[in-house]
């Protein structure tokens, strides 16, 4: 191991600022979203497979030029105010995705983690606080996610996923199997704002629900209280054994059906 013997300048970067080489034959515009290709690294507008690295600063202009002819100039921490679909006051703290350059959503589904709700400012706009190499995307852990919109019964190829739901299911709109089907490590999870969103989870007549303060009890369903539902709330369930599912995990306020 060799160390200095003598002054050796550096060159360091000030700021909350980064440049990265663009595609070819594409232009960011000032404002966009930035995403950077996973295959060769340049950045282009955000879509949905990219990783975020931050906002235009300037418009980068590659429309005539070959890849990393040009660099964009981004922000890649800070602050800032966006359009996001159903945004209300009880929103702090919620974490946000983009599926393209400039649409911006709380569903995790089809979209790239950009950072938190910091200060509400009026309906649909909200002040969001992102960091591109700091913030974690809370449900990075969960690459299969899908959107429920409707009733569902669920099957073992769904072991793993992550479900979001906005629509108040207050029948029973989400089954499970049997436990012997082998489904196992689901999450289901409410994005729709305070007090909109009723959760219900129907075991099969012959199964528990089983977990924290839950008596378990066959064919009882587990209920998201609407009255007090956050953006947010969730539960995770895992194959237990013979006599049902298990709850590994859960926010919000959640009980057996009487």
């Amino acid at each position: 191991m060799t160390t200095l013997a003598a002054n050796k300048q550096r060159q360091f970067e000030l700021g909350d600022l980064n440049h990265i080489p663009v595609i070819a034959s594409d232009i960011i515009y000032e404002g966009a979203a930035v995403g950077v290709v996973p295959a060769s690294g340049h950045a282009q507008p955000l879509t949905a497979t990219d990783r975020f690295v931050g906002f235009a600063v300037s418009k980068a202009d590659n429309s005539a030029g070959a890849a990393a002819a040009i660099n964009v100039e981004v922000v890649y921490r800070g602050e800032v105010q966006l359009s996001v679909t159903g945004a209300v006051i009880t929103d702090l703290g919620q974490p946000i995705y983009a599926t393209d350059d400039d649409t911006f959503q709380f569903s995790p589904v089809g979209g790239v983690f950009i950072g938190f709700v910091k200060r509400f400012v009026s309906s649909g706009v909200v002040i969001v606080e992102f960091d591109a190499y700091a913030f974690r995307d809370p449900w990075a852990h969960k690459t299969k996610r899908e959107e429920l919109t409707g009733t569902k019964t669920f099957d073992a190829e769904d072991s793993g996923k992550l479900f979001t739901v906005t629509a108040d299911g207050d029948a029973d709109a989400l089954t499970l199997p049997a436990i012997a089907t082998g489904l196992s490590g689901i999450t289901i999870l409410a994005i729709g704002a305070f007090g909109t969103t009723a959760v219900t989870i129907d075991p099969n007549a012959s199964d528990m629900i089983m977990g924290p303060d839950i008596t378990g009890a066959d064919n009882k369903d587990l209920i998201l209280t609407k009255a007090t539902q956050r953006r947010g709330d969730f539960v995770t369930l895992i194959a237990g054994d013979a006599d049902g599912y298990m709850v590994t995990e859960m926010r919000g306020t959640w009980a057996r059906e009487a």
